[in-house]
């Protein structure tokens, strides 16, 4: 499976759950780059949170 990543505005590389930070504890909470707290799209999000730093 290919490894997704995502680049944030503030020029963070995303690739993992832990560079993602959650708001709001609903069921579909917004996804927001961990550097600078910028949305990230829910796409890519969903992706990279399912990714585990091997």
């Amino acid at each position: 499976m290919a490894t997704t990543t995502y680049d944030c505005v503030c020029g963070a590389t995303l690739r993992f759950k832990q560079d993602l930070v959650a708001e709001g504890g609903g069921r579909t909470p917004t996804w927001l780059c961990g550097d600078c707290w910028t949305p990230v799209p829910s796409v890519h999000a969903e992706k990279i949170r399912h990714q585990h730093p091997s």
